[in-house]
């Protein structure tokens, strides 16, 4: 295993580090407010990063996350 300092370029996608997006960037990339955003993840609910006093999201962990809250085949009766 080869170390590399933070800010080298990885040599494959693999050892790329997602960039990080920050709570307006997620809101905007759900389509929420920044206020749902924060009350997911005070309730736990959303998975996330904290950098400091900073909360940071990983692209992957929200796409993961999207996946397994997506519900499939919702009934016509609850209006979707």
């Amino acid at each position: 295993m080869t170390r590399r300092i933070l800010g080298d370029q990885p040599t494959s996608g693999a050892d790329a580090l997602d960039p990080l997006l920050t709570v307006v960037e997620l809101a905007k990339i759900l389509g929420t407010s920044e206020r749902h955003v924060r009350r997911l993840v005070a309730e736990r609910r959303l998975p996330f990063i904290k950098v400091g006093h900073f909360i940071r999201f990983s692209r992957r962990d929200i796409s993961e996350w999207l996946t397994s809250v997506t519900i499939i085949g919702w009934d016509k009766k609850y209006g979707c």
